[in-house]
């Protein structure tokens, strides 16, 4: 049995580097380094929260394939149940390819693959109704998913006693952003958006304006991340809470790896302060190596760097 279940987009991601121009039609082009690692936002948070300690267990789908053989190994090397996994021989399993730049920036191409035929038929509601905290990552890039079917699950959840969550992704191709999570807004305790994405559905350009218009939809608590300035809480209280200062190697990962740290306080009962505090050190672990959870420490290890560390401020 998992305290928190991960239901949501899982990934295999393909980092190349360094890649600052692309070849010619019919050319070759060289590169220095190739590494595969797990992707997805439920994969990211699911890992993450397994080396932070907690029982995760993680529910979506991949294809039958090496990198679905792979994203499933890799799960169950970091302690994940992975019993709600899907495996379809019909689709390919999400993948992305991502190039670094040599100034560090990133480009990427993604194919949706199984993710894009994901269903409320997948869940398994078993697992879900024995959690104590269900975490809906990737809405937006889960189309037949998104939207009615994920409130559906979330309404099922809550009415199992379950808390629920729900983080984002980017869709540039997505037209009705407010629309298609609308539904779901009534049955969440936690959302958690990036403020890119919380800005494309609220229509809001403040972090307090963008919170204020999630919790009048519904939602108890919201949560917005605001990259390099750090985090915007507003529950019962209000908190906004700085980056550590870190150098970064790779943000990949960083949302996610925030919300693990965030939950893991909500899983502790830790107030908004505290979580979200924490939630910045596990991201700040995470930025200072390549991968999305590489850098991630054991719980114990990230509040004792948490006594000596210093936010960036001005």
């Amino acid at each position: 049995m998992s305290d928190v279940v991960c239901l949501g987009i899982l990934v295999a991601d393909a980092i190349g580097k360094p890649i600052d121009t692309f070849p010619e039609k019919a050319r070759l082009q060289l590169f220095d380094r190739m590494e595969l690692h797990t992707g997805g936002c439920a994969l990211n948070a699911g890992i993450a929260l397994a080396k932070l300690g907690t029982l995760t267990g993680v529910i979506g789908k991949v294809g039958d394939d090496g990198f679905g053989d792979f994203l499933i190994g890799e799960a169950k090397k970091h302690g994940l149940d992975t019993a709600g996994v899907v495996r379809d021989k019909k689709v390919s399993t999400s993948f992305t390819f991502i190039m670094v730049a040599s100034d560090g920036e990133r480009r990427f191409m993604h194919t949706l693959g199984a993710n894009a035929t994901f269903c409320a038929k997948d869940v398994n509601m078993g697992i879900v109704k024995k959690a104590k905290i269900l975490h809906v990552a990737g809405t937006f890039l889960m189309p037949t998913f998104d939207g009615a079917q994920t409130a559906s699950v979330l309404k099922a959840a809550q009415k199992a006693g379950v808390t629920t969550s729900l983080d984002t992704a980017y869709n540039d191709r997505l037209k009705d952003w407010l629309g298609t999570i609308r539904p779901c807004f009534p049955h969440l305790d936690y959302f958690l958006p990036s403020v890119e994405e919380a800005e494309r559905i609220s229509g809001q350009k403040r972090p307090e304006d963008m919170a204020k218009f999630f919790k009048d939809e519904g939602c108890r608590v919201v949560g917005i991340k605001l990259g390099r300035e750090g985090c915007y809480v507003l529950g019962e209280s209000t908190v906004r809470v700085p980056i550590y200062k870190v150098e970064t190697v790779d943000s990949s990962g960083a949302g996610d790896c925030w919300i693990a740290g965030f939950l893991t306080g909500v899983l502790n009962g830790w107030d908004l302060e505290k979580s979200a505090k924490f939630g910045n050190a596990v991201a700040a672990h995470c930025v200072q190596a390549i991968g999305c959870t590489t850098g991630v420490k054991p719980l114990a290890e990230i509040e004792k760097f948490q006594k000596k560390a210093r936010f960036v401020t001005g």
